[in-house]
């Protein structure tokens, strides 16, 4: 009976998970501002996803999210630390089919669906699930998302846990005339993450291509933002954009 009573308390979860979005969600942004798309090519057919612990900009061109992000705290990690993975990839019923990803646009791609807010960081069954969505992906090349990304996403959480919190964005690049599709999804030529810590007032990005061997670079937030057409720290002055915030070595292997 306990079991059975655990498997319900599960499926409400996931249900609860799938009814999960709002209009907008500034609990996930520095100082309540979601980032601002300067690129008039990028802000056709977006749609705000909240979720509980990160929010999604998604784009039904790309079939893709714009950006994730995160307010990621130590106390977050800590609960992550102890729940094991469960995969459960899946369309994001929010969506029109028409702009949304689904799971046979990445059979058989040679590609894996790269999580932008990583499993690793959500602290209970209903945010992992929520995690999984595809409005949460992008089509990575697998060497990039295992090795380098994965990295780069574990000294993310080595930062945090070290600054008591951060806000993190993470995106795709859609740079050059040679893109390619997966099914109906736009693979991104790179990909970035930026962390900004409140206790040192400062922020910095990692930019990486989306192949493999690839090495990621380490810029500061203006820089980043004229790459990729997006204001993604509207909250900041340009001071601080311009201010490096010293961010940990990552290697191309996993430790």
């Amino acid at each position: 009976m306990s079991h059975l009573i655990r498997c319900l308390f599960f499926a409400a979860g996931l249900f609860a998970a799938a009814v999960h979005a709002s209009e907008s969600c500034p609990q996930h942004y520095v100082e309540g501002q979601a980032p601002r798309i300067v690129n008039d090519k990028l802000a056709r057919a977006t749609r705000e996803l909240c979720f509980n612990v990160f929010g999604v900009m998604h784009s039904g061109v790309t079939r893709t999210p714009l950006w994730s992000a995160e307010h990621l705290t130590a106390a977050n990690l800590g609960s992550a630390a102890d729940l094991s993975r469960e995969n459960s990839f899946h369309p994001e019923s929010q969506l029109p089919r028409k702009e949304r990803a689904e799971l046979s646009d990445y059979a058989r791609s040679g590609f894996d669906r790269g999580h932008l807010a990583p499993n690793g960081d959500m602290p209970d069954r209903a945010s992992q699930y929520q995690s999984f969505t595809l409005a949460n992906m992008v089509p990575q090349d697998s060497d990039n998302n295992r090795h380098v990304w994965a990295s780069i996403e574990q000294a993310v959480r080595r930062m945090a846990k070290k600054e008591g919190a951060l806000y993190v964005i993470t995106g795709p690049a859609f740079i050059g005339g040679d893109l390619r599709k997966v099914g109906n999804v736009l693979v991104p030529s790179h990909l970035y993450k930026v962390v900004y810590s409140p206790r040192q007032k400062a922020g910095g990005a990692w930019f990486v291509a989306n192949r493999s061997g690839a090495k990621p670079q380490t810029m500061t937030i203006a820089e980043l933002e004229r790459k990729v057409g997006i204001d993604l720290v509207p909250s900041l002055p340009q001071r601080q954009k311009n201010t490096m915030l010293r961010l940990p070595q990552t290697g191309k292997r996993k430790g």
